[in-house]
């Protein structure tokens, strides 16, 4: 399986149907309401800059997780 690169500008609900282990990088920086609809349509960018969280950081966490499987 070909591993897919997250950037700031990824949907976080593409991120999470492309694997929910992701999920607890977004629970750790605050945004507990995964499932709901603004959340899942946001780019990783709006999602960090409204939890204030730097968004190159969470891209390289997600993706080194994703690499790691």
């Amino acid at each position: 399986m070909a591993t897919a690169t997250i950037t700031k500008d990824t949907i976080i609900g593409e991120i999470l149907d492309l694997d929910q282990s992701t999920a607890p990088y977004f629970l750790e920086m605050g945004m507990h309401c995964l499932g709901c609809p603004s959340a899942r349509g946001e780019t990783l960018e709006q999602a960090c800059a409204v939890h204030g969280v730097d968004p190159e950081e969470l891209v390289k966490k997600i993706n080194e997780h994703l690499s790691g499987k």
